[in-house]
């Protein structure tokens, strides 16, 4: 996972900045109604920021998180839609600042898609008045906020990854291994390091099966043997396996150094590590 720092803005502030320019609309009373919820609002703020950063997301209950008198329908069209998403929303600003974090809009939940939603932590349906919370969105590509959908975690061992809270690419996680039927390929797997405890190694687990992260990683990675194949030959028939062995290893090096566990690097270094293969399994 790519992680990321935590939104500066409180989901009090972006509540506020928000409901200034909601209009009344005679009897519905929008506005009225918002205002009154503003310290509902701000307390399910506090809550949620105390629950994610003693990694209890999933503690939570829907029915602490709505706002009084407002259907959570209406309060996802009022605030996220209207004031946040929309072009020339009062919070559009936030919608962008949070848009723009990821570098290279690089997803933090895969590490490989281009960010283009924000995907709500807690699911805006259900938990109301989070849903223009910043520390609620992260920013995604939309295959990874489209699996997740409105995944709710039901205990600590199947909480998904948080990038502005988790932080676990200090050590290798992720590995490959190269697989020799008809046409050579690479399969991924997660495999936590001893260091971690039972709790986190299930979270990456189940993190990597819900998104897909090993067939993801396992199309790209062999869309590039594809790719690399022509030079892998010609780098064999002129300086054999040695030099198979040193051009991977040194594209593996290149790539771990910007991200340990990056599926490219991951890649490069399972290929290079496989004896058959660097002596010309990859031949046609």
């Amino acid at each position: 996972m790519w992680p990321l720092d935590p939104p500066s803005r409180t989901g009090e502030e972006s509540y506020r900045i928000c409901i200034s320019l909601v209009r009344q609309f005679g009897e519905e009373r929008r506005k009225t109604r918002l205002i009154e919820a503003a310290e509902t609002v701000k307390e399910s703020s506090r809550t949620f920021r105390d629950f994610t950063f003693s990694g209890r997301l999933h503690d939570l209950q829907s029915s602490d998180f709505q706002i009084p008198e407002v259907d959570a329908r209406d309060a996802v069209k009022w605030l996220y839609v209207n004031g946040m998403v929309r072009k020339g929303g009062p919070c559009r600003v936030i919608y962008d600042e949070l848009m723009a974090a990821p570098t290279n809009e690089r997803c933090p939940m895969c590490g490989h898609g281009i960010v283009r939603q924000l995907d709500h932590v807690m699911p805006k349906s259900k938990f109301p008045t989070l849903c223009i919370d910043p520390l609620n969105l992260v920013p995604a590509c939309s295959d990874c906020n489209t699996l997740k959908g409105d995944y709710e975690a039901t205990c600590a061992e199947n909480t998904l990854l948080h990038p502005y809270v988790d932080r676990i690419d200090s050590e290798r996680w992720l590995h490959a291994r190269v697989i020799h039927d008809e046409i050579v390929r690479l399969e991924f797997f997660a495999l936590p390091p001893t260091g971690w405890d039972d709790l986190l190694s299930s979270r990456v687990d189940h993190h990597f099966a819900l998104l897909r992260l090993g067939s993801l990683y396992a199309v790209q990675a062999n869309r590039t043997l594809a790719n690399i194949r022509q030079i892998l030959t010609a780098q064999f028939r002129a300086g054999g396996e040695t030099m198979v062995r040193d051009y991977l290893a040194s594209e593996a090096h290149t790539r771990l150094a910007v991200h340990r566990n990056g599926w490219e690097g991951v890649a490069y270094d399972a290929l290079a590590s496989d004896e058959r293969f660097v002596r010309g399994a990859f031949l046609d």
